[in-house]
């Protein structure tokens, strides 16, 4: 296990360098994540036999896309950064990839903010082609997670989010001290296991956001138990009682705002059902 735990000591961040630009292996797993939840929602798209054109979903996966990264930016930069203040009051400089005149990529991404990003996006793109929001919503819950594997992978290989301390043989060193590679425990819990549970009950479901609901809830399980091996952000630490992190306060939102969008869903449900 020896080349394991001194992973990082053995591995280069930077996967080439192109004209005096590093191009990270963080932003290639981006990419990857990216195509692979496209290629999830056209092959569900055809093995279901769902109503919406190849043209309409490429189109919709942009719209959701610069949601994503817009929200997910910002979102890092409201719940996390301590720099908050000064990025608020010089927005520009939210997406400069350079320092000190040295291209080092845009570093600082949430996943909550990204979520945000994604609804808002999801809503208009709705709006504007008069499609029923639960529907595309329902579709993102099924592809996300197996894309959401490489983000965590990226995280991984980019030597952040780092784990908690550990006296375990899979644990890796970071700055000498062995601790959880915490980012793939998070890519098998958040991308993983509740890809395959959304996978499997996709086709059971009883009315449209039904699936993202279920996403929503999922998701916010899986991270509030991943958090307890991951190392909260250090200008910020725990938020309460010694022991929970922003991840594990924004995964209690996520998951009581995904049980109150269920009942509202059921009811709403149950109303139409009435009124036919």
């Amino acid at each position: 296990m020896s080349w394991w735990n001194d992973i990082y000591s053995n591995f280069d961040p930077v996967a080439v360098n192109i004209f005096g630009f590093n191009l990270h292996w963080y932003g290639i797993m981006y990419v990857l994540a990216l195509l692979t939840a496209l290629f999830i929602a056209s092959w569900i798209v055809k093995k279901d036999n769902l109503p919406i054109s190849k043209d309409m979903l490429d189109n919709y996966f942009i719209w959701v896309e610069v949601g994503v990264i817009l929200g997910a930016r910002i979102g890092y930069i409201i719940f996390y950064d301590s720099h908050t203040t000064y990025y608020l009051t010089h927005p520009w400089q939210m997406f400069n990839p350079f320092m000190n005149g040295e291209f080092v990529g845009i570093r600082g991404m949430s996943y909550h903010g990204a979520l945000i990003g994604f609804v808002i996006a999801n809503f208009i793109f709705a709006k504007r082609h008069k499609i029923n929001q639960f529907f595309l919503l329902d579709l993102a819950a099924v592809a996300v997670p197996a894309g959401y594997v490489f983000g965590r992978i990226g995280n991984f290989l980019n030597q952040e989010l780092i784990g908690e301390k550990t006296t375990l043989s899979i644990g890796i060193y970071v700055d000498g001290i062995l601790r959880h590679p915490s980012q793939l425990y998070e890519a098998f819990l958040e991308g993983i296991v509740v890809f395959v549970i959304i996978y499997l009950y996709r086709t059971k479901k009883r009315f449209d956001g039904e699936l993202i609901v279920m996403y929503g809830f999922l998701y916010g399980l899986m991270r509030f138990i991943a958090e307890f091996w991951r190392q909260p952000d250090f200008h910020i630490g725990y938020v309460c009682c010694d022991w929970m992190s922003m991840g594990h306060f924004m995964s209690i939102i996520l998951m009581s705002g995904s049980i109150a969008l269920y009942i509202y869903l059921t009811q709403f449900q149950k109303k139409t059902l009435t009124k036919a």
